[in-house]
């Protein structure tokens, strides 16, 4: 039996549906983040070089990266409810057979594994947000999203460190990817799209409409055909404007990816902090990060509802944190343990303030494709997932990392010039006929 609902009053279903991705950005963290936390102990028992470390921590990137536009193309092809379950499936399987591991042929592989089955995720993310959000919310709902890496890595670093303490890192491995094979089944169970959700009324569908959501793009497309032309490949690669959101990407994620892999070695191996107390020192950027992110988006959707136009309100917040992330390098002037993660949590608050960047997706790409930009955003940001863990391994190969700090704080100084210099004014991208 049909409940009754009130078509008079929204409902809020919308905000159900952003918890549910909430909690995929939490579980697609701590598996990318698992292995930073067992670096250490593990290099040592696999007798893995700081080079070898470095190319294991790329691995992810390398197979994620370069399945962006794939996974763009399959979030535009399919729906989120299936797809999603079936990623964190697959790559929550990839995490448990890392507890399996005897060497660095094995963890490279299951590292690319864990990569190719994570692709399509922030393309779906994307999707869901912009099928179940108006523009005006659009940031915030990025924002509340996308700090679940920080939030659950704040958190649950401390609790990964003291797993590993007492189930050693083969347990934290298995138990991290157990996780998201429950939360898989969870998601197909619980998700739905706007047109499909029974608790959803036609005032909410009307409100997300009239507000620039897309919720008929939830609905699979009847062909492939309008998706997989190349005309539509040369769209998102040929705006000026995209370039410069793209190379901003890379320098927002290279910090991140800084964080992802070599932060925990950084406390223990470099500063010769305890790898207990750096659990719960580690913990302190991500919350800053945390508080970047969640700041910059509601403080930008606030300037877009108090009439400031949208280039100003969307590009200040992540041109400000860019610039804040290069005070990374200020960690190289002090041995002072309380200075050093002052200056990493600076720089990731501005990280993280810049991490609302995929709002751009939203406004700027054609409608029909939104999955296919954000494939090709993401792609490009995260080069920065192989190059700077590779660049690191390097850099601090003979012992010191303090070029390792420069060079992340310099990608932070480029991405600031890049929304200054190359994107221009914020509106959709149109669709044209592209001739050779």
């Amino acid at each position: 039996m049909e409940q009754a609902v009130d078509h008079t009053k929204r409902t809020g279903t919308r905000y159900g549906m952003l918890a549910l991705v909430f909690v995929n950005v939490v579980i697609n963290y701590l598996d990318r983040s698992n292995l930073a936390v067992a670096a250490s102990s593990l290099s040592k028992e696999l007798d893995l070089s700081p080079v070898q470390l470095g190319l294991i921590f790329s691995a992810f990137g390398w197979s994620y990266a370069s399945l962006q536009i794939p996974g763009g193309l399959l979030a535009d092809r399919f729906g989120p409810r299936i797809l999603y379950a079936f990623c964190l499936i697959t790559w929550s399987l990839a995490t448990v057979f890392q507890g399996f591991v005897r060497g660095f042929v094995s963890l490279f592989s299951l590292r690319l594994a864990t990569g190719a089955f994570e692709a399509p995720s922030y393309p779906i993310n994307n999707r869901v947000v912009t099928s179940w959000f108006p523009d005006h919310e659009r940031a915030s709902a990025i924002a509340m999203y996308v700090s679940g890496q920080f939030i659950g890595l704040a958190f649950l670093t401390p609790v990964l460190v003291m797993l590993q303490v007492h189930i050693g890192w083969k347990g934290l491995f298995i138990t991290t990817g157990v996780i998201g094979l429950v939360w898989g089944v969870v998601w197909y169970l619980l998700y739905r799209d706007p047109l499909d959700h029974a608790e959803v009324n036609q005032a909410e569908l009307d409100y997300i409409e009239a507000g620039g959501g897309v919720i008929n793009r939830n609905k699979p497309v009847a062909s492939g055909a309008s998706v997989w032309q190349w005309n539509n490949l040369r769209q998102v690669f040929s705006s000026k404007t995209l370039w410069g959101v793209y190379i901003g990407q890379f320098s927002v994620n290279a910090m991140l990816w800084f964080f992802l892999t070599w932060f925990p070695t950084y406390l223990v191996k470099y500063r010769g902090l305890d790898f207990i107390k750096s659990g719960y020192l580690a913990s302190v950027p991500f919350l800053a990060a945390c508080a970047g992110l969640l700041l910059s988006g509601f403080v930008s959707d606030r300037l877009v509802c108090n009439g400031t136009s949208v280039s100003v309100a969307r590009k200040a917040p992540i041109i400000i944190g860019l610039f804040l992330s290069v005070s990374i390098i200020g960690a190289n002037y002090t041995n002072e343990t309380y200075l050093i993660i002052f200056f990493m949590a600076m720089a990731f608050f501005g990280s993280g303030m810049a991490l609302i960047s995929w709002v751009f997706v939203s406004v700027l790409s054609p409608k029909h494709l939104i999955g296919l930009t954000g494939g090709v955003f993401n792609f490009m940001g995260n080069l920065a997932s192989i190059v700077v863990p590779i660049v690191i391994g390097f850099l601090a190969r003979e012992g010191d990392f303090k070029p390792a700090l420069v060079f992340i704080g310099a990608l932070g100084l480029v991405g600031a010039c890049s929304y200054i210099f190359l994107v221009g004014k914020i509106e959709r991208v149109v669709t044209r006929t592209v001739t050779l």
